[in-house]
């Protein structure tokens, strides 16, 4: 059996953080989860993940600046990106280099599809 693919995921509502949480590991991803920006950045500094999700809304550090740190690090991990609010996702998408924009409120089973279909893990 393959080594579980380790996950990072940004988000500072905490009943999102947990409902990603409970699916990514469902599906048997290894999940490390921060709680606003800053932290992210950090275990983003720290860490080698194989995907990012992030919201973009967030205080202290944006989910556009956790884009950036992960799409500059040398595995440039893909990034999904979430939001609830402005522009159109595919403009945000080119806007911040995501690999992917989701709007709020998310569709876990889409999040889910997306992740496995980044990854190459789609069966």
């Amino acid at each position: 059996m393959p080594p579980r693919r380790s996950i990072l995921v940004v988000e500072d509502d905490p009943n999102v953080l947990a409902v990603i949480v409970q699916h990514l590991t469902y599906h048997n991803y290894h999940v490390v989860t921060a709680s606003d920006g800053m932290e992210g950045l950090s275990l983003l500094e720290s860490g080698q993940f194989d995907l990012v999700v992030t919201d973009i809304v967030m205080p202290y550090v944006s989910g556009i600046g956790i884009v950036s740190r992960a799409k500059s690090q040398s595995q440039n991990p893909p990034v999904i990106a979430i939001t609830g609010f402005g522009k159109e996702p595919e403009s945000l998408a080119s806007e911040c280099k995501a690999d992917l924009v989701l709007s709020k409120p998310v569709k876990i089973a889409v999040l889910v599809k997306h992740v496995r279909r980044l990854l190459g893990d789609e069966t």
